[in-house]
């Protein structure tokens, strides 16, 4: 089987997996399907899921080959794979949940590659107890000398930028911090800080003693930064950037400076070490040195053949990590060109092309017809470089990475901005967004450029969600920023209006912009127009021949609006702009699917017509009374789909005949209005309901 491969259709059966796990003690091959399915069905988190009349069997495939570029042949491998008949439900989300592959494999290790005939490549390599610092080196060197300017650039900067005099770098030579010397070669640091360090940060007190020779005391240092300094150290470099020590912590000036360049700070690493196996920056950094990492490589001997589990891939491992659920070190993983992970099992490198570990010989000089398993199952990072078409969808990313990084945590709900501003820079300059300006391509983390698409986010069915108390400055967050908001957020288009469980990453698609200007109160108070992109309608087609276009369609008001009667000045980040609003009833949807989820689905419900119909729909908090009035306001139009509203009384469903609306209510300040929810309402409805014209603040 591993020589010569076994196809799926020729599987070998193995019985049952409940005769599987009895035999475990017995038969080493049971024992390693035993623990693999332990693990990879996490059974000891679901020990009360039915396994019987579920048939294991066992089949040899293929999983990947490198091309040796010396003898131009491809280095082939088989891998053993566990099949099951079946796989409950609860198991399947379970896995999904984890990020794991679905794919059950038992490898061949190296020592034992001769005798199938097959090279030591992609087989496992048996660990030590500590990480191979030359393993390491070999990987650094390999990404550096073969993949070339793929792995050496960015696509959001120029190459010949250079990183600012007031950036200061850890000398692990001189141990002190200094000025980062024109284009120096450095390497960075992200890791979990797990609470406060006064004792280790650099400070206004203790920084003119850091930067003179032997200024920095080791002794004060975390395990996780001393680690990381050693660990720079044996691979030969100079220079280590670590925010708690390289920023001045109680300074907010410096604090302001250094976050804003920290997406050139990051991309300009040589690579960036990622601390992810602690809870704490007093942790050690794993396999570094011995006893500090348990790889639980398990080994059996069967047929005279060493059979290993392969050990958890770089993404099911992050997502078991604290360092995943932190905020900040979610832009440290998208911007870091390489990447150095130190995890609780095994170490991994990552870059722009391939993932490297330590229980798999994967190395390979060449990337042309290379293939291997772990190439597909790394960190997730996924901001690329934009396509080469005329309008590069810069939507997607932004939408992406607000989806991802508001289900992370912050120590201090401050930094709910400043933690993704250096992916924001990268989106503004990648995309040159507002001419590369990141002061006005993003506000309170919203994008403005695209504001009709900004302000379209949605909570996530499965989290709660509350408002978000004050910024840094001690100002009210806006409500119509998902900043303003904790909890995960999401951009979805109209179809999880219609079923709460659609998962396929559609987002939403504003087809008309019905806003003709914005403003907002900038942080001084004065009232600035914002340089929004208008969507211009698009020709609006008909889903059939037998709809007809009505002569009545929504128009935007046309007036304009007098600021001087402002007095006194809305809080910053209030919006204004000229829009319609009206008001109508909502009500608990009776089944959405989704029974104990935070937040539910509710009918937008009019009473113009006898008997009262639906004509929209929008997701709200499960703990907001049905049959509530609530008042809404026009934002745009949007193509929509069938299902949305009582379509046998106000008519078939065309194409561009629903708006975006957003639920809105009387904030402190009776002149303001705050963001209650986002929704959808048939355009005919709209119409009917005797809208009125009106200003609104939203705060």
């Amino acid at each position: 089987m591993l020589r010569d491969g076994l196809p799926r259709e020729r599987k070998a059966p193995l019985g049952l997996l409940t005769d599987i796990l009895k035999k475990s003690e017995q038969c080493l091959l049971c024992r390693l399907v035993t623990s693999l399915l332990r693990r990879c069905w996490r059974l000891e988190h679901h020990s009360d899921v039915d396994l019987s009349n579920i048939q294991c069997s066992i089949y040899a495939t293929g999983c990947g080959a490198l091309e040796d570029p010396d003898l131009e042949e491809k280095k082939q491998c088989h891998r053993l794979r566990v099949l099951t008949s079946d796989r409950p439900q609860e198991i399947y989300n379970a896995m999904t949940a984890a990020r794991m592959s679905m794919g059950l494999d038992i490898q061949l290790l190296e020592q034992d590659a001769q005798i199938v005939s097959r090279p030591r490549e992609l087989h496992g390599r048996r660990m030590g107890d500590t990480v191979d610092v030359a393993l390491v080196e070999k990987w650094l060197s390999l990404c550096e000398e073969e993949h070339g300017d793929a792995c050496e650039s960015v696509w959001w900067r120029g190459n010949d930028e250079n990183l600012p005099s007031t950036v200061r770098m850890v000398d692990v030579t001189l141990m002190a911090v200094v000025r980062a010397p024109p284009n120096c070669r450095y390497v960075a640091l992200s890791y979990v800080w797990g609470g406060p360090g006064e004792d280790y940060w650099t400070t206004m007190a203790n920084i003119d003693a850091r930067t003179s020779p032997a200024g920095l005391d080791g002794s004060v240092l975390p395990a996780t930064i001393l680690d990381s300094v050693h660990l720079v150290q044996q691979l030969q470099e100079r220079y280590l950037w670590v925010d708690a020590l390289c920023i001045i912590q109680d300074s907010p000036e410096d604090k302001a400076v250094q976050i804003h360049v920290m997406d050139l700070i990051y991309s300009k690493a040589a690579f960036t070490i990622f601390a992810a196996g602690g809870e704490a920056a007093r942790a050690r950094l794993p396999g570094l040195l011995p006893g500090t990492r348990s790889p639980d490589q398990q080994i059996e001997i069967v047929q005279g053949l060493h059979l290993a589990l392969p050990l958890p891939s770089l993404r099911e491992t992050l997502a078991q990590s604290i360092w995943d659920t932190r905020g900040w070190t979610f832009q440290e993983l998208i911007l870091s060109r390489r990447r150095l992970f130190f995890t609780k099992r095994q170490a991994y490198f990552e870059c722009g092309k391939d993932v490297w570990c330590e229980d798999l010989i994967a190395e390979s000089k060449t990337l042309r017809y290379s293939d291997h398993p772990m190439r597909y199952l790394g960190s997730g990072s996924f901001l690329r470089k934009p396509p080469t078409f005329p309008n590069p969808d810069h939507t997607t990313s932004y939408a992406t990475a607000v989806g991802l990084y508001t289900r992370r945590q912050l120590s201090h709900e401050s930094d709910i901005v400043d933690a993704i501003t250096a992916l924001t820079n990268a989106i503004t300059r990648g995309y040159q967004l507002m001419g590369g300006d990141t002061g006005k391509a993003f506000r309170y983390g919203m994008q403005i450029r695209d504001l009709d698409y900004s302000l379209l986010w949605q909570p996530r069915m499965d989290w709660v969600h509350s408002r978000r108390v004050s910024d840094t400055m001690g100002s009210p967050w806006p409500s119509w920023a998902w900043a303003g908001w904790r909890g995960a957020v999401a951009y979805t288009d109209e179809s999880q209006l219609i079923s709460p469980t659609i998962t396929s990453g559609t987002r939403p698609q504003p087809l008309e912009s019905l806003i003709t200007l914005w403003h907002m109160v900038d942080y001084n108070g004065e009232i600035v127009q914002l340089d929004v992109g208008p969507i211009r309608p698009s020709q609006i087609t008909v889903d059939s021949e037998a709809a007809q276009l009505p002569v009545a369609r929504y128009t935007p008001p046309k007036n304009q609006m007098h600021y001087d009667q402002l007095e006194p000045p809305p809080p910053p980040g209030t919006l204004i702009f000229l829009t319609q609003c009206a008001h109508f009833e909502i009500l608990r949807m009776g089944d959405d699917g989704l029974q104990d989820s935070p937040n539910k689905i509710f009918h937008i419900v009019s009473h113009t017509r006898s008997p009262s119909a639906g004509v929209g729909r929008m997701i709200l908090p499960a703990l907001t009374p049905s049959s509530t009035i609530l008042e809404f306001i026009v934002l745009s139009r949007c193509g929509g789909m069938i299902g949305l509203y009582d379509e046998h009384i106000y008519g078939p469903w065309y194409f561009g005949g629903i708006l975006h609306v957003m639920a809105v209510r009387k904030a402190h300040d009776p002149r303001l209005r705050e963001r209650v929810g986002v929704g959808v309402i048939f355009e005919g409805a709209w119409l009917e309901s005797s809208p009125e014209e009106t200003a609104v603040l939203l705060a």
